[in-house]
């Protein structure tokens, strides 16, 4: 593949790092102290999951999110983190893209009435199947390096 500047292995991992510092900037931007003391994020999800028009999301929340609100806001909160630094430094990309993929379906699926939260979803989720099935790891990545994968 011919490209201007960079190659297309390279420009995959642009790709890749971009995705990251996407995902580093949900971790960055979010209150932890209200999401991990007062519990801000959970119960927000919580009231979007109680509207939501199909029962199954609002039964699956309330079975696996709401009884145990704490755990989940940790799980949410450094699951990005993890998901941004994987994707910056390449390092288990595949395992990362993957985690992240369904953590933007699930983000997608939870959100289905909010048009902006749907679209930063669903990009983040065609580029992680992008950076997966063209192995963004190729180039500029600790798996490299590593020779992982």
């Amino acid at each position: 593949m011919e490209t201007i500047w960079l190659t297309g292995a390279e420009w995959l991992a642009v790709l890749r790092i971009g995705l990251g510092l996407w995902w580093l900037e949900s971790w960055r931007h979010k209150d932890k102290k209200a999401w991990f003391e007062r519990g801000t994020g959970i119960a927000w999800a919580a009231d979007v999951a109680s509207k939501h028009r199909w029962a199954a999301v609002k039964a699956g929340f309330e079975k696996v999110v709401q009884t145990r609100p704490k755990v989940m806001a940790y799980v949410v909160v450094y699951a990005e983190l993890a998901l941004g630094l994987g994707l910056i430094s390449g390092f288990l990309t595949p395992v990362a893209l993957v985690g992240g993929l369904l953590l933007n379906l699930l983000y997608l699926v939870l959100m289905i009435h909010d048009w902006a939260e749907q679209g930063q979803n669903a990009m983040m989720a065609l580029i992680s199947l992008v950076a997966l099935f063209a192995m963004s790891w190729q180039s500029w990545s600790l798996d490299n390096a590593l020779g992982l994968f």
